[in-house]
């Protein structure tokens, strides 16, 4: 187990060495937990975050009844480009954060998308 997640680290570094956001594209950070999805738009100049959804937020708390799935991860990107929007933000940088780009990563990805923010 401390080999994976070794790699995973390592991965982390990786990805992240090579994204950071400014004020004109922010980075979309997207954290997966055991049971929530988080995700944060990010200003790196500042380190600042700019705006930020989860499946604990209180807009979607009510409405998911399972929070770790595919279902879930499209709810969580459509709120956090409508959120962005309402800030102002439309382009973005995705940090993906080692994980693999299938599965809630690409729905949250592909539905952040689709509701207006450009990446």
């Amino acid at each position: 187990m401390k080999d994976a997640n070794k790699r995973f680290d390592y991965r982390v570094k990786r990805v992240r060495s090579k994204i950071c956001g400014t004020r004109e594209r922010p980075r979309l950070s997207v954290y997966r937990g055991h049971k929530h999805i988080y995700v944060q738009i990010i200003d790196d100049s500042k380190g600042v975050t700019v705006v930020s959804a989860s499946t604990l937020s209180s807009e979607l708390k009510g409405s998911l009844s399972v929070t770790d799935t595919v279902v879930a991860a499209k709810s969580v990107g459509v709120l956090i480009a409508k959120k962005a929007v309402e800030k102002g933000v439309k382009k973005v940088v995705f940090d993906r954060r080692g994980y693999e780009y299938t599965g809630k990563i690409k729905a949250l990805a592909d539905t952040a998308r689709e509701n207006g923010l450009e990446f």
